[in-house]
């Protein structure tokens, strides 16, 4: 039995394909013919550009795109939806609105506060990291399968934990904020890989299926209602998950921690490569700097 069964709506989710892309044009509204409106704005970069619009494309991969109804299938799938949504999307995003435009958004006077508390490196990993592992405990999760609402919410609160979680790594330029440097953003990277580890292997490790979302016929269809429209669902002799899933209950349970693990440690190695490189390059225009404003020996 094919996916298609589930309809357009379900597997492409236009209503949200037209909220990105009304976000990407405002984007490129503001950097562009707005762009006087905004105090000290420069032009941004054809980087910066394509960074931005990477990550409103991952985003709808993640949220827009099939990935999220097998998401709902698969657990596999999901912890592939997890990664992308909170490791890949948000650094995109970060890197690709120029700094300008982040003074306008959070040097507000109920926002900065806010902003500034919550990305202190310690804070923001605790708060990123305990709200994934609670999010996965399986009572929670399969308690807020249940209603669109709560997995909205609990969605977006993670989703705001981790842009708080790597808003310290690359933008820590700003004025008055707390910064990492050198080292200290190196550090950051290996306790953010650590923080989640026992999430991941408590899902690894499990001897039994933990989640009744992906065993119960009942908890399943509930799960799929939050992405199938109501019409559309209750039209489908569906049985249970085991109509889609290839895989053992607990195979793909343990394959998702697997998946989600290997997607960290390539991401986190692909941050630590550019703040190691970006470090160097730093320590060696200082040096260069030293050197031509050395004062020449006397003769």
């Amino acid at each position: 039995m094919g996916f298609d069964i589930f309809g357009f709506r379900a597997l492409w989710s236009p209503y949200y394909m037209v909220i990105l892309l009304v976000i990407t044009v405002l984007y490129f509204m503001i950097i562009g013919p707005w762009r006087s409106k905004f105090k000290n704005s420069i032009p941004v970069t054809t980087k910066q550009q394509i960074l931005f619009v990477l990550g409103i494309v991952t985003l709808y991969i993640s949220k827009g795109s099939p990935v999220d109804l097998l998401g709902h299938i698969m657990f596999s799938t999901h912890m592939i939806q997890m990664a992308i949504l909170y490791l890949v999307v948000p650094p995109f995003l970060i890197l690709g609105i120029p700094e300008w435009l982040w003074k306008t958004i959070i040097y507000r006077p109920f926002i900065k506060p806010i902003v500034r508390l919550f990305t202190k490196p310690i804070i923001a990993l605790l708060i990123f990291n305990g709200l994934f592992s609670v999010y996965h405990y399986p009572l929670v999760f399969d308690f807020v399968k249940t209603d669109p609402l709560y997995h909205a919410a609990m969605t977006t609160i993670i989703f705001i934990g981790a842009m708080f979680m790597w808003l310290p790594l690359f933008l820590n330029t700003l004025p008055e904020w707390e910064r990492l440097t050198g080292i200290k953003r190196i550090g950051y990277i290996f306790a953010d890989g650590v923080l989640l580890t026992p999430a991941c292997a408590l899902i690894i490790f499990a001897t039994d299926p933990l989640y009744a979302t992906y065993s119960e016929p009942q908890a399943w269809m509930n799960a799929l209602a939050l992405c199938v429209p109501a019409d559309m669902l209750s039209g489908l002799n569906l049985t249970g998950p085991d109509m889609f899933n290839i895989l053992p209950l607990l195979e793909d349970q343990q394959l998702g921690g697997v998946i989600m693990k290997i997607i960290q440690e390539i991401v986190y190695g692909t941050i630590l490569a550019y703040v190691f490189f970006q470090w160097a390059r730093r320590e060696r225009q200082n040096d260069e700097l030293k050197n031509d404003f050395s004062p020449e020996p006397a003769k």
